[in-house]
């Protein structure tokens, strides 16, 4: 699920761009490792932090700010793979071993196996996205309701973390990153509804100025939660651009539509593709009560996971996109799992 290359770095200057008025390119973001974030894009996203009405768009920098960043790196060729596997009726299936599988990257089998294990007790990172614009006004509470009693489930205060984030046509942190259970709860209560939708632009943001600058001692699992009907109507960024961005920053992505609706629309179908990109999973309930059964399938998978580490057998520092395949050696079993990751870039 979660693909992990690590990247020994160390900073000799730099510092962060000023705002732009278009999205920069996914082609010139920075290249990051699980542990540390290296080089800082500028903002390119109107986003209200937790405490302030101001956009950031709206900030300004000194000029020497601009300056590029000059970093050293040395490159290993590590890839850890984190992945579900499920039987044919959904349920989670434990205990297998590695020879139980084929790993291709690429194409290629891997080079090397490091190591492979069970990640139930992986530390979380969860961010819980909400759509908070005109067209779900009318679900709003119990939305709240239920992903309130979500965090206080899943979140174990001694090791994991999350934030909450409300979008319309503007992102707004209303919580950052914390263990706080009861600051978490007071950021999903002061959210209210009203705007246009901007899915992409509060996914890329997420990823990128949460997820990506994140800095943690230890391997995490990284995942966000987006309730959404999916219907982007405000985005400066495109969806294959918000997907790309959460192969690197190494996210899974869980999607909840909210349009209750029994027949799919663009907007499940942008879900399903947002989830199916990152190795996660798209819910679709047909009633209210259904989002506290999703959210509690949730909670059970990210704890339900399995780690593979490799060396690919071709691996070039070259910034490309690797795909990723693990089949399971018994047919009836099904592997979900991200479809690839992006390789740092020399």
């Amino acid at each position: 699920m979660r693909i992990t290359l690590l990247i020994l770095s160390g900073v000799l200057l730099g510092s962060t761009g000023g705002a732009q008025s278009q999205p920069a390119p996914v082609s010139a973001l920075p290249q990051v490792n699980s542990t540390k974030q290296v080089v800082v894009a500028p903002a390119a996203l109107n986003v209200r932090g937790p405490n302030t009405n101001e956009s950031a768009a709206n900030s300004t920098l000194p000029d020497d700010a601009l300056k590029p960043e000059k970093t050293y790196r040395k490159f290993v060729d590590l890839v850890q793979v984190i992945f579900t596997v499920t039987d044919k009726h959904g349920e989670f299936v434990k205990d297998l071993k590695q020879e139980q599988f084929k790993v291709l990257d690429n194409n290629l089998p891997p080079k090397e196996i490091v190591g492979f294990e069970s990640q139930t007790d992986l530390p979380l990172r969860v961010g819980l996205l909400f759509d908070a614009s005109n067209s779900i006004r009318e679900r709003f509470l119990f939305e709240q309701q239920a992903t309130e009693q979500f965090l206080r489930k899943a979140i174990r205060p001694q090791s994991d973390k999350a934030f909450v984030l409300a979008f319309d046509e503007v992102s707004e942190v209303t919580q950052d990153f914390t263990n706080d259970l009861d600051k978490l709860g007071a950021g999903i209560r002061i959210i209210r509804p009203g705007g246009g939708t901007a899915v992409w632009d509060a996914v890329y943001y997420a990823c990128r100025d949460k997820m990506m600058k994140e800095e943690n001692s230890t391997p995490v699992r990284r995942a966000i939660i987006l309730l959404s009907d999916g219907d982007d109507n405000q985005s400066r960024v495109l969806r294959q651009e918000a997907i790309e961005m959460a192969q690197r920053a190494e996210v899974t992505v869980y999607t909840i539509s909210t349009s209750l609706s029994k027949v799919h629309d663009s907007g499940d179908h942008n879900l399903q593709a947002l989830a199916d990109a990152t190795g996660g999973r798209a819910f679709y309930p047909y009633k209210l009560s259904d989002i506290s059964d999703d959210l509690n399938e949730i909670q059970g998978e990210l704890r339900n996971q399995y780690s593979i580490s490799y060396k690919p057998g071709d691996f070039s520092p070259d910034g490309q996109f690797h795909s990723i395949q693990i089949t399971p050696e018994n047919t009836k079993l099904r592997v979900r799992v991200s479809k690839g990751y992006f390789a740092p870039k020399r």
